[in-house]
């Protein structure tokens, strides 16, 4: 799945995305503020900011604050286009080469400003850190996965913030994979033998992020893809897994789309100059990457590559795809050398997704008539000759398949509810033909996640990983012949969690087109009196097809366990109810997304679930556009806002073809080049639509090696957003000048990150007691 602005996908799964979306992540934490600016029309030019009156906030405690908020310069930018003229006073904030003294100057004093506010919380916020830190069980591993003679795993120590990458031998590898299989420990077991240690190579960096990890099919070679600034672009290390000692020289400026090609080769895709991954190429160990060979180059700046491999191993797929066409090249792994075969041809509209078994590929096609895809199968020697195996269903999308030897997995998605169903194949070799019923994984939870992981091709063992908003994130092994389920892990929860103090729900809002939009619940039915008394946090994303489903969050249980109620609002824009859901909150419906956010928002209230007091609304990325755009249209109904990363500088953006995102991202939002698009976008651009009107308290986020969302869209949003509101709220901006999108990344870090904007909304709404 290639993501740009947004989340991807799961909150408990780790993301390795190589392809750039506007995405959230929904396993860090997001961010918001707000402060008085008077208007003026003056242009300031001879420094970076300028007095204006001081802001007084009281606190809980009566704590009086009192400090200048920063006011950012304004420098007339004339823009017009189809004889409409805007003007940018803060476009001088952007600086690609991300060193201009002045713009830095000006962050610096955002984050100071950040600090000052709150620093009368700083206790509580570290009590809350503490709180969700103590949670964790800190010294863990992962549920060991069985690859050929090995179990691998992550370990997690004391104390640390990052992983290792472990593996053991299998005493008796020789065996059936099975649902029962335990990996050995104690003075009897084979030796745990640490592959990398990412805490060691952190710390020579203020950030550090493995995007691939990938051991060679003999497994006596390591290849890993690290990012060590947060711009997502990779450096790959190869390491024989015995010594640890490298193997040939580094491989730079790559994506973290990376594959073993065989024991001796490697590919991997690379960026162009605005970060589209365009090129594939084949790399021999031990040769220059100089010398490697590009087995193929997108030309089309509508077009971004990515790679996977197939569960056989025998294939590799490299796959070129817009928002609307997808189309599959396949590179035989035994015979790299003879390069790339087009596996599934280019047509308008028709995006397709590959796998392999046996003498078939297995095909995911999905089309303007069948818009929640359908499964075929051709043979590897006859790609024109397909069978329908799985027919297109309006009610049901396909989500995804997984192939094993004698199974397949399709993972589904109805009535915004995701499926497992599990079908039995016939003999490698035999005919393929219609499937038929078909085995289901039954769930407990009326609201869930499901997400697919890694599993041994030729077992009959599924692994899957599982939670709610209740259910702390669990993996599963099931056995697709007898339709058993076997815990391999569920994370631990510590500090006296006990998942009966609170329920989960499903409701629904009928939108001002009459849609029903559905919203996932959560709260502690010890604390929470449904009266419109309780605070309530209101989550919503709501593009790029991303379906955000009810997942488990540790740090969440920080506010639930004092009155909170969370929210998601499943908004059109996304994909959790199908293919459709998606089209009609992009491009000219986009406003669906806004509008269906807000008519949750109004719903909650009228069933009493909380009050405009107490309301706050939280989005990232994508997301962060749905936070400004909602607080633009209707700032009287949320009492706080958090906007982490935010895509606020739509229009500007997207006219911009060398913006990294920009040209790929026109089937997404439009392109404004096109006077239709041009003002439809302007009427909801955040940054554009900012008026002389009250605004809530709201915290903004970014970070200045952010390659998805330029640091400078919510740098001008606040200073636009200084200068025209007319309240006395509080609006807070945190620039994070050593990430990216995804913020910091060590796992503590996150943790702080959350216990920061917890602190942020409770200090807000009164909720922080004398003693913090």
């Amino acid at each position: 799945m290639i993501i740009r602005r947004g989340l991807v996908v799961s909150y408990h799964s780790a993301l390795t995305f190589s392809r750039l979306i506007r995405v959230a992540v929904f396993s860090t934490s997001i961010l918001l503020p707000l402060l008085p600016r008077c208007r003026s029309i003056l242009r300031l030019s001879s420094s970076s900011f300028s007095s204006s009156s001081s802001v007084r906030l009281t606190s809980p405690g009566d704590m009086a604050e009192s400090r200048t908020p920063p006011v950012a310069k304004k420098v007339e930018h004339v823009m017009e286009m189809f004889g409409d003229v805007r003007v940018d006073n803060y476009y001088w904030l952007r600086d690609d080469s991300r060193s201009n003294p002045e713009m830095l100057s000006y962050l610096r004093e955002e984050n100071h400003y950040t600090d000052f506010v709150m620093s009368g919380t700083k206790q509580f916020e570290n009590q809350l850190f503490a709180e969700i830190r103590g949670r964790i069980k800190e010294d863990d591993i992962t549920a060991p996965l069985r690859k050929g003679p090995y179990y691998y795993y992550e370990k997690n120590l004391q104390g640390k913030e990052y992983v290792q990458h472990c593996r053991r031998l299998i005493p008796d590898n020789k065996t059936e994979p099975s649902v029962y299989d335990t990996m050995l420990t104690g003075p009897d077991a084979p030796p745990e033998h640490v592959l990398l240690d990412e805490n060691t190579k952190a710390q020579e960096h203020d950030y550090y992020r493995i995007g691939a990890f990938k051991t060679s099919p003999d497994h006596k070679l390591v290849a890993y893809a690290e990012d060590t600034k947060g711009d997502e672009i990779y450096t790959v290390n190869v390491i024989d897994s015995e010594s640890l000692k490298p193997v040939g020289e580094q491989l730079k400026g790559l994506t973290s789309y990376l594959e073993w090609a065989g024991n001796d080769a490697l590919v991997y895709i690379t960026m162009d100059e605005i970060l589209r991954p365009d090129k594939v190429w084949l790399h021999k160990l031990g040769t220059e990457q100089g010398s490697d060979v590009c087995l193929y180059h997108e030309k089309d700046d509508m077009f971004s590559l990515e790679l996977h491999a197939s569960e056989s191993h025998k294939y590799l797929f490299v796959a070129s795809e817009s928002k609307t066409t997808r189309f599959v090249f396949s590179l035989d792994v035994s015979k790299p050398q003879d390069g790339l075969r087009v596996l599934t041809p280019r047509v308008d509209g028709i995006d397709s997704s590959v796998s392999h078994r046996g003498n078939h590929f297995f095909i995911q096609r999905r089309s303007t008539e069948f818009y929640n895809s359908e499964l075929v199968a051709c043979p590897v020697d006859d790609t024109s000759k397909t069978t329908v195996l799985l027919p297109h269903r309006e009610s049901v999308k396909i989500q995804e398949i997984q192939l094993f030897r004698d199974h397949l997995a399709v993972f589904e998605r109805e009535q915004g509810l995701q499926k497992i169903t599990v079908h039995r194949l016939p003999a490698e070799g035999q005919p393929l033909e219609g499937l038929q019923g078909g085995r289901s994984v039954s769930f407990v939870d009326p609201v869930y996640s499901v997400d697919s992981t890694v599993s041994e091709f030729s077992s009959r063992v599924l692994r899957f990983k599982y939670s709610s908003m209740k259910t702390p994130p669990s993996v599963y092994d099931y056995d697709m012949d007898s339709g058993t389920s076997v815990v391999k892990k569920i994370d631990t929860v510590l500090g006296g969690f006990d998942a009966s103090n609170y329920v989960t729900e499903r409701k629904w809002v009928t939108a001002s087109d009459g849609t029903q939009i559905p919203m996932s619940i959560v709260y502690n039915k010890k604390l929470a009196k449904l009266d419109g008394s309780d605070p309530l946090l209101l989550y919503g994303y709501g593009s790029y097809e991303i379906s955000v489903d009810p997942y488990f969050k540790t740090s969440r249980l920080s506010l639930l366990d004092r009155g909170f109620i969370f929210v998601i609002a499943h908004v059109r824009g996304g994909g959790e109810m199908g293919r459709q859901w998606y089209e009609n909150g992009k491009l000219l419906k986009k406003k669906n997304t806004f509008t269906d956010f807000i008519a949750c928002a109004e719903r909650l209230i009228e069933l009493k679930y909380c009050s405009k007091e107490k309301l706050c609304m939280e989005g990232r990325s994508a997301g962060g556009l749905l936070m400004g755009a909602v607080v633009n249209m209707r700032p009287d109904l949320f009492k706080v806002v958090v906007a982490g990363v935010p895509f606020v500088d739509v229009l500007t953006t997207m006219l911009d073809p060398t913006i990294p995102l920009t040209t790929s991202e026109w089937e997404e939002w439009g392109d404004p080049r096109k006077e239709e698009f041009y003002f439809y976008m302007k009427s909801y651009s955040p940054v554009d639509n900012v008026t002389a009107q009250n605004y809530p308290n709201m915290l903004v986020t970014a970070g200045l090696n952010d390659p998805r969302v330029m640091y400078s869209e919510p740098g001008k949003w606040v200073a636009k957003l200084r200068e025209m509101k007319t309240d006395n709220n509080v609006l807070l901006f945190k620039c994070e000048l050593g990430a990216g999108h995804f913020s910091k990344s060590g796992r503590f870090e996150k943790l702080q990150e959350d216990a920061f904007m917890f602190a942020f909304m409770m200090k807000v709404l009164d909720m922080i007691p004398a003693s913090g």
